[in-house]
């Protein structure tokens, strides 16, 4: 572990020893419904990811209506379509939170364009966010809790595999935006750290939606046929992997050839492709559909009698929402009313169960504790898990391989309140929070 891993593991773990001395505020009196906002594309590039998120959201809600609701109260789900454009995001979270129906809570958005485009409107409107999918770090918000994978949750861990598979080139493919640019800025850090050359590193951006991959996947090939073992590890997003992996298969790359680590497909995403071609491939998350635990059975189970579809699937960003939701009702109802300042305070320290057989606890950076797991494609289209840590991993905000952010932690408790703390000057750096 490196002196400043272990820095920022002593100042978080000290930072979350004590959670006593927080006071529950008086019981809301609003007897009417509380709203819950889902913000998720119902249509465009990412609703082949997002639509499922929605319905999950719906499902969820029903299940705690029909146990009784919260605090007494049923909730109302008031669901937006941004269309895959990142500046609705921004227009109908701020419908969601001053509008005639204003919701209590947010869940929603899926790629990082789309949630720092939210950001500052939460932080205006004082709302609340769950995120509920991997992102790139380097940020930290007061209003935004950050329930899918940080890098040190999912990149990070995914390169330790192959290394320990004997990768030695390494040709990063990503969408162009900020997740996959940010995750790759640490990537190329964290390899050159451990002694990988620039000319054994080959990075690759292309659009939303980007269909013609001949070229870059021959480029792929010839990159990986000069005498060392070579991944590509993948944070292309949305419908556009589609067409890469039956690029994959029709220029005959296979998983004992090139292997893929992917960030963003799951198995909703294996859906509309045909996955023989792709047996080997590996996608790192913290869930999979396929791992043995009666909370997952049970969590399959309801969604496909709620979906009516035998063949529905589940994958980790659904896991996540389950994970926020359930956190959220918890903290609501420890501070006993829906207030944004109730709220914030009290999920701090909340422990809720995932679906692998574990628990999951809301760190005060707003991050929470997963398992980290690498699957392989099966050609039934789930994944068996071939890796996973001993242990859960608490989510750092802040990268230890960036020179800006190596010495910063966030704590969202008060006093503090800081989401750039300095721990060799234990300084906080930013009195907003957010960078």
């Amino acid at each position: 572990m490196t002196t400043t891993a272990l820095r920022k593991l002593i100042a978080t773990s000290a930072l979350a020893t004590t959670l006593a001395g927080l006071s529950a505020p008086v019981l809301a009196a609003d007897d009417g419904p509380i709203r819950v906002g889902i913000l998720h594309s119902l249509s465009g590039t990412m609703a082949i990811s997002e639509s499922t998120l929605k319905d999950e959201m719906l499902m969820l809600i029903d299940q705690q209506n029909k146990a009784g609701g919260l605090l007494g109260r049923q909730l109302e789900p008031v669901v937006m379509d941004p269309a895959s454009d990142w500046s609705l995001y921004a227009e109908q979270a701020r419908t969601l939170l001053t509008g005639d129906k204003r919701v209590d809570v947010i869940f929603g958005n899926w790629t990082s364009a789309s949630r720092k485009a939210v950001l500052p409107v939460v932080e205006e409107l004082n709302g609340l966010l769950f995120y509920p999918v991997q992102y790139e770090g380097e940020e930290s918000s007061e209003n935004i809790f950050y329930t899918g994978a940080a890098p040190n949750q999912q990149a990070i861990p995914a390169v330790d595999y192959l290394m320990g598979q004997g990768v030695e080139r390494w040709a990063l493919l990503g969408t162009d935006y900020v997740y996959p640019r940010t995750t790759n800025k640490i990537l190329e850090a964290y390899l050159k750290e451990n002694g990988v050359a620039d000319d054994d590193i080959m990075v690759n951006y292309t659009p939303f939606g980007f269909s013609d991959w001949q070229s870059i996947v021959s480029r792929v090939k010839d990159f990986g046929s000069q005498g060392k073992k070579t991944a590509v590890v993948s944070t292309i997003n949305g419908d556009a992997n589609v067409p890469f992996y039956n690029e994959l298969a029709n220029q005959g790359i296979k998983a004992s050839d090139i292997p893929v680590v992917a960030f963003s497909v799951g198995e909703q995403e294996l859906t509309g492709i045909d996955t023989a071609p792709l047996v080997g491939h590996l996608a790192a998350w913290n869930y999979f559909m396929s791992v043995d635990s009666d909370a997952n059975y049970d969590f399959i189970d309801a969604w496909v009698a709620y979906t009516g579809n035998k063949d529905a699937v589940v994958n980790d960003p659904m896991e996540a929402h389950y994970i926020g939701f359930n956190m959220w009702l918890k903290a609501v109802e420890e501070a006993g009313t829906t207030d944004v300042g109730a709220v914030k305070d009290a999920i701090i320290g909340v422990t809720v169960p995932n679906l692998s057989g574990g628990a999951a606890t809301m760190m005060p950076n707003h991050h929470i504790t997963k398992p980290v797991m690498i699957g392989e494609i099966q050609d039934d289209g789930q994944f068996s898990v071939v890796w996973q840590t001993p242990t859960t991993v608490a989510g750092d905000a802040w990268s230890d391989y960036l020179p800006a952010s190596k010495n910063l932690i966030s704590d969202w408790r008060a006093p503090l309140r800081c989401g750039k703390l300095d721990v060799e000057r234990m300084v906080c750096e930013d009195g907003a929070g957010t960078n």
